[in-house]
């Protein structure tokens, strides 16, 4: 089984910059593709970036290209999510999740089996 935890959730102000960590642990996640998803009140999760298990790849959703970056660590199996130039729209609660063993990089939720509990991201105007 694979746990995974997000951190580094918070307030912040319209234009600010945020980081997440997702740490993962139990079975290995190398050979996983790992993603970010985000879910705002009333609105279904939704794929925000993702990142294949070579690391060379990452496709990411329109509303977020070129302001978030993920990246992966192979040694530490971190995952994490650089989020510039952030705006009101960018509030949810985020949540970091993985797929099954050899699971190719997919924007769908029902394509990933391991999930984080969340964590909330509050972008003021």
């Amino acid at each position: 089984q694979v746990h995974l935890v997000e951190s580094g959730g918070g307030l912040v102000q319209a234009g600010d910059s945020l980081t997440l960590t997702c740490a993962a642990s139990g079975r290995p996640v190398s050979s996983r593709t790992m993603g970010w998803f985000r879910q705002a009140p009333g609105k279904e999760r939704a794929f925000v970036a993702g990142i294949d298990s070579s690391a060379r790849v990452a496709n990411y959703a329109d509303s977020v290209k070129d302001r978030f970056t993920i990246s992966r660590d192979m040694t530490s199996s971190a995952v994490t999510l650089q989020m510039d130039s952030l705006i009101p729209e960018d509030t949810a609660v985020y949540y970091c999740a993985a797929s099954a063993d050899g699971g190719l990089l997919s924007h769908f939720p029902s394509d990933y089996d391991a999930w984080g509990q969340g964590t909330q991201i509050t972008v003021s105007s």
